[in-house]
Formats: structure tokens, C-alpha cells, sequence
């Protein structure tokens, strides 16, 4: 049984009448009326949480966007070889 979870089949355990057998609890627990709000409740809570990670995600790419933008802007002088070499080749010869 501990290997079907070190492996992460956890739905290796549950035969199709296993899975049965919880639906008709869960059915008797809740009733029917009661089932197609829950899944509805669980639906938005998943849509809630990808829109919340999404957000996040985006959030910290325009981060790393604006930093390296800022990046560029600021090292753009420093790295023009152009302007470094024709005064250092100037003055040492």
C-alpha cells in the first residue's frame, strides 16, 4: 500500500467499485440537491485560485521585464565599446 503512494498512484488504490461505493455516500450525505452546489462551489474556488496564480505569474514577469528593461538602459553607456577603446587607444599611444 506505501508504494502506491511513494509513486503517486494514489488512484491505483480505488477499483471502479470502490469509487462507486463513495459516490453513493456521498450522495446519502448530501443529497442530491446539495451535490451540483458543491461541485459548483468547488469549480469557482479552482477558477479563483488559477486566476489568482495567473495574476501572479504576470506579476512577476512585468517585474523581471521592468528590471531588465532598467538593466539595459542604465549598463548602455558603460558597455559601448566604441567610446571606451577610441579614447584609451588615443591617449596610449
Amino acid at each position: 500500500m506505501l508504494h502506491y503512494f511513494a509513486h503517486g498512484d494514489l488512484l491505483m488504490l480505488f477499483s471502479e467499485g470502490h469509487l462507486f461505493v463513495i459516490a453513493l455516500i456521498a450522495l446519502l450525505l448530501f443529497g442530491g440537491k446539495k451535490i451540483p452546489e458543491l461541485m459548483r462551489g468547488l469549480g469557482s474556488g479552482i477558477r479563483e485560485f488559477n486566476d489568482a496564480k495567473n495574476n501572479v505569474r504576470r506579476e512577476i514577469e512585468d517585474s523581471f521585464r521592468k528590471d531588465a528593461a532598467a538593466n539595459n538602459t542604465t549598463s548602455q553607456p558603460a558597455n559601448n565599446p566604441t567610446s571606451v577603446s577610441s579614447t584609451n587607444t588615443g591617449s596610449g599611444q
